[in-house]
């Protein structure tokens, strides 16, 4: 495997021990030596040092250069980009915050130039995020699970307790008042000047904007900034259809609050539209109704339709910022969030194509080779892993989003649960649309196999992100659930065959299973489904050791900016 490092080793010292720990989301077994430590020399500073068991897990992402062709933009297009980066860089040290609490440059400074330090930066501070956010470094705490969004002394019965404004909202940080009581501070006050800042950048972008759409999104976004009202931003990013250049900016997900999944992370993407993919996929989101209708659930659970006014397109991403490159990058976006919008207008999906081809060939072929049987390894396509990731995201628009006989949205009663879930029922119901899809000839290319195939590659390949993240989770609990349902085999090489039949009522049982928890509210029966299936069992670790030791990358890391594009 490639190195992500651009610097030296010359500073640091490598110790290696005989014991190999996991790249998965649990913690490693315990060591039979002594861990290997990685001291770090900062002249006039503290000494940290990295503690882990092998050298090679500096090397788990795969460096990739976000380039593009950028040569049919106008003056002022390019110019636009430019700017767009800028303010993503707020968004990026907004998010180190929110994650970290600790500034960035300080922190940094204290690892020498090194692999160690570029490892903090992937992950936005000293936990491992592929690895179940353990510390990496010495002298670190164990991450709390409200990250920097709730106080270091506050406990989840505190919180439970207690009763204050905006309790649970996406866009406050929670403090004490000087009673010691909590209270919420809203991102508009807390990072005041940062989105000052960002609204102007917003603001200018705004101007050089030629599609007049996006000019009015920017404008809406801007001002959100400064209000913590993004619905408006949300409505007209939802009518946007001719912008060659995206922008996905803003607290949005909400992932990196594991302790109640309330609070929305700062990130930015930004995007170029792929105009002749993105026409292939236009067709594929009015089918949304009408697939809503026949899911396998009762009635009850899939009265609430799903707007019709949804796009599909796909982009080369050029620029991630915040929550969205942290640790693994996302590959495809369906926003946005808030369940009024997607009532009203459903969602956009954005398939970021580059990222995808990137992932794909460097890391889900090279785990299909491992452990896949050979006659099955055919069905691995770039089409269908393309088609899986852009229907998990559409089916983010199927199911329910209020709990039943209540205005309570499904990720207000699930807490922090919600995500987990939420990724689980999106990827089994876009397995779901694949089936239906190409039973009614709307998917013409390739065959069941091949998405099927392709999907229990992806498997392995996200299990890999760790319990600490709602995708990896997801895909444990979707793992062990199709074991019982003998949707899969594995034979005395360890590889994996999979069961057509079986797979497909599998697909069914679990679509039913997830939608009825969602619709039901039910966060003591999503609490125990996550622990007892959102674990990686002693058999799959080997399997998955077998790829840490193949040295095949967890997940890929970008170069990019203005430089990169010539800008």
């Amino acid at each position: 495997m490639k190195t992500l490092s651009k610097f030296g080793l010359s500073a640091i010292t490598l110790v290696m021990c005989s014991a190999l720990v996991s790249s998965c989301g649990k913690p490693a077994p315990e060591a039979t030596a002594e861990p290997q430590v990685v001291e770090v020399s900062t002249d006039n500073k503290s000494t940290m040092s990295f503690i882990g068991d092998d050298k090679n897990r500096l090397d788990i992402y795969y460096p990739v250069t976000l380039s593009a062709d950028t040569s049919h933009l106008s003056a002022n297009q390019k110019q636009m980009l430019g700017v767009l980066i800028e303010a993503s860089v707020i968004m990026d040290d907004l998010f180190w915050k929110q994650a970290f609490g600790e500034d960035k440059t300080a922190f940094l400074a204290q690892i020498e130039a090194s692999p160690v330090q570029n490892f903090a930066n992937i992950n936005y501070g000293p936990w491992d995020r592929l690895n179940g956010d353990q510390a990496f470094l010495s002298g670190i705490d164990e991450k709390p699970l409200g990250a920097q969004f709730y106080p270091a002394d506050m406990t989840k019965a505190e919180f439970e307790a207690s009763d204050f404004a905006d309790k649970d909202g996406l866009y406050s940080m929670v403090r004490r008042d000087k009673d010691g009581k909590l209270t919420a501070i809203p991102y508009s006050n807390f990072f005041e000047k940062e989105l000052k800042q960002a609204a102007q950048l917003l603001t200018k972008a705004a101007s050089l904007a030629e599609d007049q759409s996006f000019s009015d999104y920017l404008k809406l976004r801007a001002a959100a900034l400064l209000t913590d009202d993004y619905q408006a931003s949300d409505f007209a990013w939802m009518d946007m259809k001719t912008n060659p250049i995206e922008l996905v900016y803003g607290p949005i997900e909400t992932y990196e609050d594991q302790l109640f999944g309330y609070r929305a992370a700062f990130e930015s993407y930004v995007l170029l539209k792929d105009l002749s993919w993105s026409e292939r996929l236009s067709k594929y989101a009015s089918f949304l109704p009408e697939l809503q209708k026949g899911l396998p659930v009762e009635d009850k659970y899939k009265a609430q339709m799903p707007g019709t006014d949804a796009d599909l397109n796909a982009y080369d991403v050029i620029y991630y910022a915040g929550h969205s490159n942290a640790g693994s990058k996302t590959i495809a976006i369906n926003l946005p969030n808030d369940e009024q919008v997607q009532l009203q207008k459903g969602t956009r999906r954005l398939q970021l194509k580059n990222a995808m081809q990137a992932k794909f060939d460097n890391i889900l072929v090279p785990i299909a080779q491992q452990l896949i049987v050979p006659e099955q390894r055919k069905h691995i396509t770039f089409t269908a892993f393309f088609a899986n990731t852009m229907f998990h995201e559409v089916a983010h628009g199927l199911g329910i989003k209020t709990v039943l006989d209540s205005e309570q949205t499904v990720r207000q009663a699930l807490k922090e649960h919600a995500s987990a879930l939420e990724e689980g029922k999106a990827d089994i119901l876009g397995l779901y649309m694949v089936q239906q899809l190409l039973a009614k000839g709307a998917i013409t290319q390739g065959m069941l196999e091949d998405y099927y195939v392709t999907f229990m590659a992806g498997i392995f390949r996200s299990v890999r992100f760790g319990a600490s993240s709602a995708h990896g989770k997801a895909n444990m609990i979707r793992f062990n659930f199709f074991k019982e349902q003998d949707a899969f085999s594995r034979n005395e090489n360890g590889l994996y065959q999979v069961d057509m039949q079986k797979m497909g009522a599998a697909i069914d049982a679990l679509s039913n299973k997830i939608l009825t928890l969602q619709g039901d509210g039910d966060y003591t029966g999503v609490a125990e489904l996550v622990a007892d299936k959102g674990v990686i069992k002693a058999q799959l670790q080997e399997d998955l050791d077998k790829l840490t030791a193949a040295d095949i990358p967890v997940d890929v890391d970008f170069n990019q900016g203005v430089k990169v594009l010539g800008l």
